[in-house]
């Protein structure tokens, strides 16, 4: 095998390396959040690379299955969670 071919095999495969232990290592973080909003309460879990981004997730992905509309939305992510469960 020619060097220039050689070294172009071995830069794809260090960076495919790279690609996919960063994508690994981004869910450090995992939390199940309960919401209440106007009577209706869903949980759901979410995973992150920070407990911040984790439990944002967590947050609105509850929040989607019970507010309907952007407003009814945000207002429901700014609620206080009824409950947060880290895992």
């Amino acid at each position: 095998m020619k060097k220039p071919v050689l070294l172009g095999v071995v830069f794809l495969a260090a960076v495919l390396a790279v690609i996919l232990y960063s994508s690994l290592n981004l869910a450090r973080y995992r939390v199940e959040v309960c919401v209440q909003y106007q009577g209706r309460g869903a949980c759901r879990t979410a995973a992150g690379s920070t407990k911040d981004f984790a439990l944002r997730a967590a947050t609105a992905n509850a929040c989607a299955q019970i507010a309907s509309g952007v407003t009814d939305s945000t207002a429901c992510e700014r609620s206080e969670p009824a409950s947060v469960t880290w895992k």
